[in-house]
């Protein structure tokens, strides 16, 4: 029989690496917040439905998180589904996500319901409206809707877990929100390519008409030259929301050593990776991806080390260091 644990590691092992930190009932919080998001994900991002189908899914989920709707009339009707997708296979295992979360403290409950929810319609809201960024204000929405309510989602469980922590909620909800955009602004140049496959460019039109060229022509290897600009303002663009970020997990308390790996780790791993895609022409061909060995070194290292804010600040130059030469 699968578990909660199995499905989180089969949707993400690197998420999984985080999530697994959290003490005691922050691990079965962290676990089952982000295994409902997952369901809500594989609904917005499913390439063999209509726009009209995920949008009645997407509320149909809401529907079922709010207790209006009986989690059967989701999974009936995706029974079928490959579950080579990871996310399938979530979906298909919503009603013992949810047995889980009624396990919960029921704050605990209130809060990521409250947030995955809210998630759900924005997904839905962005599906209706389609592939079209503007400009950087509409990229920032979208982020927030999918990444930057997970950030709120987080502190709130973290607030509720620890008295130091709830005395800065005020201070950390807006970092947090920033984190968020971080870690999508970084999956958004990761995935560049397999989005565009999919059909949506979540590039700004302001970006590539700074450049003068279409979101198709980004990706032609003629325009290579202008294509690297316009990484340069993602990329620029990601380590603002990386800077805030680091100022995010710096403010936590360092006694909290465990509450810290679990968001230094994603953190790090978005420093990474947007430190391989800098001025990278592949990533327009396909996924940019850090090494096992990177993911391993970075746990081995902040698991020793991350509990002290100059460790974090060195480190983060360090990667710094080596996006600059490839800069070069």
């Amino acid at each position: 029989m699968i578990t909660l644990r199995d499905l989180l590691r089969t949707a993400s092992r690197t998420f999984a690496i985080g999530i697994e930190q959290l003490p005691s009932v922050l691990c079965d919080a962290g676990t089952v917040a982000y295994l409902l998001l997952r369901v809500s994900d594989y609904l917005e991002d499913n390439e063999d439905m209509p726009a009209e189908k995920k949008i009645a899914l997407l509320n149909l989920w809401a529907d079922i998180l709010k207790g209006n709707a009986t989690v059967e009339e989701l999974t009936d009707q995706i029974q079928s589904v490959d579950t080579s997708n990871p996310d399938a296979l979530v979906a298909q295992h919503a009603e013992d996500i949810l047995a889980r979360l009624a396990s919960l403290p029921t704050e605990v409950q209130e809060i990521i319901l409250h947030q995955v929810i809210k998630t759900t319609y924005g997904m839905a809201r962005w599906v209706e409206r389609g592939p079209r960024v503007n400009d950087e204000a509409d990229l920032d929405d979208y982020m927030f809707e999918v990444a930057g309510r997970v950030g709120y989602l987080l502190t709130h469980l973290f607030a509720w877990y620890s008295t130091a922590i709830r005395s800065k909620k005020d201070k950390l909800l807006p970092l947090s929100r920033e984190f968020g955009l971080a870690l999508q602004t970084v999956n958004v140049i990761r995935g560049l390519r397999k989005d565009y496959e999919r059909g949506w460019v979540y590039v700004p039109k302001k970006f590539l008409a700074a450049v003068n060229l279409t979101a198709h022509e980004l990706f032609q290897p003629e325009n290579r030259a202008e294509a690297i600009k316009v990484l340069d303002m993602l990329a620029d663009k990601a380590e603002r929301h990386l800077h805030a970020a680091l100022t995010c997990v710096k403010s936590l308390p360092p006694w909290q050593h465990r509450i810290r790996l679990a968001c230094i780790f994603p953190l790090m791993f978005a420093i990474r990776t947007l430190a391989i895609s800098r001025r990278n022409a592949q990533v327009f061909e396909s996924e940019a991806k850090i090494t096992r060995e990177e993911v391993k070194r970075i746990v081995m290292d902040a698991t020793l080390w991350g509990w002290s804010n100059s460790w974090l600040d060195s480190y983060y130059q360090k990667l710094n260091i080596v996006k600059k030469e490839q800069a070069g």
